[in-house]
């Protein structure tokens, strides 16, 4: 496919006058046009497109049309059916009333371009620069994140079903791509073991004739992977997706020992950052948040929260589903620098806050990270009545801690505790420790005291922090965060976000940045449109015993 890149043609005549007469009070489509144009332009989506070759659909069209299909929640069908029988989105595309479309296809293969030429955002950004454009969008201010789980568009299995879809995926794979070469490898018992889907009521119940049949499948797996990695076989059929997923997954869920496959135990399997669940979409990965567990990914979405302009979603990060929501932080905000869209404030919660990343925010790019922080886990500080770390007096520059009664400490010992930038071990005297009158608030060691705390622009920032939650400004700052809430839970109920339509973190990825965008057209169409705002809903009996004035 090729593109000549045109300008965003102007509202035919004949279309502009009857979607007018049809919708004099406008629609979502027809205010957006009206407001900020063709939003998108075939310029810059010309690095995705041949220069020879059959001519193209015009991208910026294909892009309004993609946002349009995400707002609604429509299937490719469904949103080339759209362009062909609806007024305002005929209006929207400038396109005449007697306009044919084109085929669904050319949705999803417009979707391709974007992931291959790793162009997912391109959509997303340049509506946001429209919005900056139109004064829509400013730098500074407020913003506010919070994640949610995605489900993989693939079954949950358990590591049975797993291993014996792995070699059901590698067989079919290699029947369509090399059929000659595996047609003479095949076992005709592998037609009963693998010919239907593996699922778990056809499998034997008990755990001893589950592992045998784990064990027997791990052979079929290795004597498929001995026959590829033969040194006669064509070294492409090594390359192949299901093949290498095949290894991957052997790797982990076997061993061999003395030429014997073993299945490995439950204590033995890798983490789940890296553990495969399912050979269909080698990217979800386990997780579980408190109650809920699942496999999939994790979505991040970050927006606007000012009062002058319409609350906008400025930074999508979609991660593997057990990354831990503070190791996404600094990206967000690198991300957001990169765009100089840099929040003042920046409201999370409690996920996405630690010290380190206190001191790193402030730092490194000026935003003041606002969010409870971990309570003190030490059991002094659980107890209420103990010493915690903050009743001791920390003098940074003479490396020496005084504690509640008076006595300074003995040693001052920087160390490593699993932390990137390390920790301080303070002992006192067990002399001091063994009569004081607050011992048993202070320590259960049969000796002294040993204070571990962490770096002194950490350990300040975490203090102040813990002090600032207590107040009152803080409380009123932070309620400006559960406004997230109502954005996740819009993008699920209208744009199916915890769900991805397609396989892969690349793709749904994609999925969720035009999400993002689908609901930022919606709010400016809003916006524009004079709406206010929604509150949080109240239960009707909860309005009644609110007083009026």
């Amino acid at each position: 496919m090729s593109l000549r890149p045109l300008p965003v043609a102007p509202v035919p005549e004949d279309t502009a006058r009857i979607a007018r007469a049809a919708f004099p009070k406008g629609t979502l489509a027809i205010t957006m046009r009206d407001a900020l144009g063709g939003m998108f332009d075939d310029v810059s989506f010309a690095p995705l497109f041949a220069t020879r070759g059959r001519p193209a659909e015009a991208p910026w069209r294909l892009a309004v049309v993609t946002v349009l299909q995400f707002a609604e929640g429509l299937s490719d069908r469904q949103a080339a059916d759209a362009v062909r029988a609806r007024i305002d989105w005929k209006y929207a595309l400038a396109l005449e009333l007697t306009d044919a479309g084109f085929d669904a296809s050319v949705l999803s293969e417009f979707r391709t371009r974007l992931v291959t030429a790793n162009a997912e955002a391109h959509v997303f950004e340049a509506l946001l620069a429209r919005c900056h454009d139109h004064g829509l969008l400013k730098a500074g201010g407020r913003q506010r994140t919070d994640s949610t789980h995605v489900l993989a568009k693939v079954r949950a299995l358990n590591r049975l079903e797993v291993v014996g879809e792995t070699v059901r995926h590698a067989l079919n794979a290699l029947a369509v791509a090399a059929p000659d070469w595996l047609r003479p490898r095949l076992v005709p018992e592998w037609a009963d073991r693998y010919g239907s889907r593996v699922e778990d009521y056809r499998l034997p119940s008990g755990q001893a004739e589950r592992t045998v049949l784990a064990e027997q499948v791990g052979r079929d797996g290795t004597a498929l992977l001995t026959a590829v990695y033969a040194p006669a076989t064509p070294t492409w059929l090594r390359v192949l997706p299901a093949v290498e997923t095949l290894r991957q997954v052997w790797v982990q869920q076997y061993t061999v020992t003395d030429g014997h496959v073993r299945w490995r135990s439950a204590a033995d399997l890798p983490p789940a950052s890296i553990f495969i669940s399912s050979p269909y979409d080698p990217d979800a990965r386990y997780a579980k948040k408190r109650e809920t567990s699942w496999v999939g990914y994790k979505v991040h979405l970050t927006e606007t929260c000012n009062e002058d302009t319409p609350h906008l979603i400025t930074h999508v990060e979609t991660t593997p589903a057990p990354l831990v929501d503070s190791d996404v932080t600094a990206r967000i905000h690198e991300a957001l620098r990169d765009a100089d869209r840099l929040p003042t404030t920046h409201l999370v919660d409690t996920g996405y806050v630690d010290a380190g990343l206190l001191v790193a925010s402030k730092r490194d790019f000026g935003v003041d990270l606002l969010g409870p922080t971990r309570p003190d886990a030490h059991w002094q500080a659980r107890a209420g009545h103990g010493f915690g770390a903050s009743a001791f007096t920390i003098d940074w520059e003479a490396h020496q801690a005084v504690c509640p009664q008076g006595h300074a400490s003995v040693s001052w010992t920087p160390t490593r505790d699993g932390r990137k930038d390390g920790v301080v071990k303070i002992k006192f005297a067990a002399a001091h420790c063994r009569v004081c009158p607050s011992r048993d608030h202070c320590t259960q060691s049969s000796r002294s005291r040993t204070l571990t705390i962490r770096p002194q622009a950490e350990y300040v920032a975490l203090q102040a922090a813990r002090a600032r939650q207590t107040t009152d400004q803080f409380k009123a700052l932070y309620a400006g965060r559960a406004g997230i809430e109502g954005t996740l839970c819009q993008g699920i109920r209208r744009c199916r976000l915890r769900r991805a339509r397609y396989i892969g973190l690349a793709k749904t990825r994609l999925q969720h940045l035009l999400t993002a965008t689908a609901l930022n057209y919606v709010r400016i169409g809003h916006w524009l449109a004079g709406g206010t705002r929604s509150t949080t809903q109240q239960a009707s009996f909860v309005r009644l015993l609110t007083p009026t004035s």
